[in-house]
């Protein structure tokens, strides 16, 4: 006969069990680790929330009256917690009653066990909800890897619609200059090295800045700072990235002389101002992103810098607020297509070593 296939929970679980009865506290600790568990015990809700503070568990077995803070009081404050909301409890208690049970679902108790606890009955609903755990867990893995820690904290605070809302920040845009026929010369491996290192950089610089890198497209980017969380400062912050950008793209030339490669150079727009912010697309497949002409100033500004011979470009509203630090260049007015007056745009950093169209 074919063995069953192993739990997906078969390792070992950090339980905690918060209980005033010292029997119940050490038969339920014996219980659990005769199932390969490790458990903590505490013998009040106080207690118990002092320790999932400081340390991480995967799940909560709880009594509800205990001294100092009940059960009821712990889920309520778990609740209010965003990073312990999520953290499964069984009620383990001796109060009867279909409100209390009631309460302590409302509350966001997984399970309610009345006492004395069964123990077959336990395990089962104990490898439940490790279960549901896992595959939360796993969601909010998938939703870290594939978006930005920001929109993963906004989706998290605000849950997903589509739709925007106004915000100011300071959008940029970014990519190699003649990328084109770089591809070209070289073979697709080599294109997708490259692609990744410089991608592992730039994110390193902007992420690093407060920025959220929110599109790629071939060897280009676009990064906002400033939404979807407000950020301070955001346009000295996208100048602190691009400066940035530019020392690790030299740094990363150094090593790609050393292999007999060519240098690569990138040019970089910056734009201040209000756009809208937010998810777009549809309820199976969506995106967050900005529009709006600060969007498309920034763009601009990039495809100048081509022009201009210059690597980072800057409107007026992004130059007003870099503050004292910075010393950028004023490069004049300037009328861009689509738009019916000039601009002021601004330089920062070196002449980039431009070798075509991106």
């Amino acid at each position: 006969m074919a063995e069953l296939p192993a739990s997906p929970f078969s390792q070992p679980a950090r339980l905690l069990v918060a209980d005033d009865n010292k029997v119940n506290r050490l038969l339920m600790a014996r219980s659990l680790e005769l199932q390969g568990h490790r458990v903590t015990l505490v013998e009040n809700g106080r207690l118990a929330l002092e320790r999932l503070a400081s340390e991480p568990f995967d799940l909560l077995l709880l009594d509800i009256e205990m001294p100092e803070l009940d059960g009821f009081a712990v889920l309520a404050a778990l609740k209010a917690n965003r990073a312990l909301r999520d953290l499964p409890v069984i009620v383990t208690s001796s109060v009867e009653g279909v409100a209390n049970i009631v309460r302590c679902i409302e509350l966001g108790a997984e399970d309610y066990l009345p006492k004395p606890v069964n123990a077959v009955l336990l395990k089962a609903r104990l490898q439940a909800c490790l279960e549901k755990k896992r595959l939360r867990d796993q969601q909010a893995e998938m939703v870290r890897r594939f978006a930005t820690a920001e929109v993963a904290q906004d989706l998290q605070q605000g849950g997903f619609s589509l739709g925007g809302k106004r915000v100011q920040g300071t959008v940029m845009f970014s990519d190699i200059r003649g990328f084109t026929s770089m591809v070209e010369r070289q073979s697709p491996e080599e294109t997708i090295e490259l692609l990744n290192t410089y991608y592992t950089l730039m994110f390193e610089a902007i992420t690093g800045a407060g920025g959220v890198v929110n599109q790629m497209v071939g060897d280009g980017l676009m990064a906002i700072f400033g939404a979807p969380l407000p950020l301070p400062g955001h346009s000295a912050a996208a100048a602190r990235a691009a400066l940035e950008m530019l020392e690790l793209v030299s740094l990363y030339n150094t090593e790609r002389a050393g292999e007999g490669k060519l240098p690569i150079a990138i040019g970089i727009g910056i734009a201040t101002g209000e756009m809208v912010a937010g998810y777009t697309g549809t309820q199976q497949r969506a995106t967050y992103t900005c529009i709006g002409d600060t969007v498309n100033l920034a763009a601009r500004l990039e495809a100048h810098t081509k022009v201009m011979g210059r690597a980072i470009l800057l409107d007026g509203a992004a130059r007003a607020g870099l503050g004292p630090v910075f010393a950028p260049d004023n490069m004049g007015p300037v009328v861009f297509k689509g738009k019916s007056e000039a601009t002021a745009v601004w330089a920062l950093g070196p002449q980039p070593d431009s070798s075509g169209a991106g």
